[in-house]
């Protein structure tokens, strides 16, 4: 650590306070009102997903009041998942906290930003778990997240770290909202086909089970166009947080919306054996057929395998979509990403605490197949659209790469913030 750095406890420069839960007899809201509230299961390891939030109504809102976040706040879980850290930005200003976290806020001599970073660092990581008591429940309790020793430069030097990480953060950000768009593009392309039928309004139509289709097309379920193949039981003592080349998909790396994403402080890679067949390839369509999340959010979503710097393991748990016919996998993705499909696949799990779908109740799951030059020229429209969001992915792995790699030798002044400028700008 460079000579005028120094390290301090937390709780000497910093206010660490809990949040609260709903009172009792009181549910929270899924329509918006004024007072957000923040749970632990919104919370990745650096980011809150607002896009999952529950609300507070706002005859509530007066008993709770007081536990509020606000801007440049920083939020750590403490209860259960232990270590989740998220920095509140001024769109979640005011929102409520749970029970389940605690903010840490008057900061003194100390950016808040620098704060976060430090904190999902494996050196905050390590400070934390050390804190933790009790196994059933693992539980971090206020005094331990007092006794955090932080690494302290002078602040201006602080400010830099901060910057350089967010500038690398903010891309990343910036990338998830393009992909977002783009998918939604995608999917209004698949409406305007499949739901609507926008390009053939001038053909003759005829019944069918599905209503009025164009004349020529059919109605076929998804076991007669596709077959899924389960993957492999990987055994779990095998699993390690050390990078590997071998990387274990599981549920947890499916996007609500479509789409993989990796939470490279707790994603899992495989140490053991197991039969080649299941080495995913760039390109491969796999369906989430397991959901732990409350609300059945990923159950049936959909995932394309976007390049080949790892090999990525087909888990037991996920549907390896193997085409029997001329649908792409592509125009498979959008099938299994639309209201239709997941209302289907949510309707007709099994299971309650963790809920199930299977290779035979998709292939229950009918819709309207136009003929191949038809499906083609659509493909021919989606296809350079998903790919820009596959570009997008592996740009934002290698930034987050980068961003990990730079944090920690930024904390402890191994690396300096001159010298990380450069490189951070060429990867911008």
């Amino acid at each position: 650590m460079p000579q005028n750095w120094k390290t301090c406890k937390l709780g000497e420069v910093a206010s660490i306070k809990g949040g609260k839960r709903m009172p009792k007899g009181t549910d929270l809201v899924g329509f918006k009102t004024n007072h957000p509230y923040i749970r632990v299961r919104d919370m990745g390891t650096r980011t809150i997903d607002k896009s999952a939030l529950l609300y507070v109504p706002e005859e509530v809102f007066p008993k709770i009041s007081r536990y509020i976040v606000n801007t440049e706040d920083v939020i750590v879980s403490v209860v259960g998942t232990i270590g989740n850290v998220a920095f509140v930005n001024s769109d979640l200003d005011g929102s409520n906290l749970t029970e389940n976290c605690n903010k840490i806020t008057d900061l003194s001599n100390l950016d808040p930003k620098y704060l976060f970073y430090f904190l999902t660092s494996s050196e905050g990581q390590h400070e934390m778990a050390k804190g933790v008591v009790s196994s059933t429940q693992p539980k971090l309790p206020l005094y331990s997240i007092q006794d955090i020793d932080v690494p302290v430069p002078p602040l201006p030097e602080q400010k830099a770290i901060a910057s350089i990480l967010s500038a690398i953060d903010d891309k990343i950000e910036n990338n998830l909202a393009m992909n977002f768009t783009l998918e939604e593009m995608a999917m209004a392309l698949y409406k305007h086909w499949f739901v609507d039928f926008g390009p053939f309004q001038h053909q003759e139509f005829i019944d069918s089970e599905l209503g009025s289709i164009p004349k020529g097309w059919e109605v076929k379920k998804l076991g007669e166009l596709i077959h899924i193949k389960h993957g492999f039981a990987f055994k779990g003592k095998q699993f390690t947080q050390e990078e590997r080349k071998e990387l274990l998909l599981t549920p947890g790396n499916f996007e609500a919306s479509g789409g993989i994403k990796f939470n490279w402080g707790k994603q899992k890679f495989y140490s053991g054996d197991f039969p080649e067949e299941y080495i995913l390839n760039q390109g491969d369509l796999i369906l989430a057929l397991t959901d732990l999340t409350q609300d059945c959010a990923i159950l049936g979503a959909p995932a394309i395998i976007p390049d080949e710097d790892f090999h990525y393991l087909h888990n037991q748990r996920l549907g390896l979509v193997q085409q029997q016919s001329y649908l792409t996998n592509e125009i498979m993705y959008l099938i299994a990403n639309s209201h239709d499909f997941r209302e289907y696949i949510r309707g007709s799990k099994t299971g309650s605490t963790v809920s199930h779908t299977s290779p035979s109740r998709i292939y229950e799951f009918a819709i309207p197949v136009p003929p191949k030059e038809q499906l083609s020229a659509l493909n021919t429209q989606v296809y350079p659209v998903l790919q820009k969001t596959y570009s997008n992915l592996s740009e934002n792995k290698a930034l987050s790469k980068l961003r990990d790699t730079l944090l920690p030798k930024l904390i402890s002044g191994e690396v300096r913030v001159k010298d990380a400028e450069q490189t951070v700008a060429n990867a911008l």
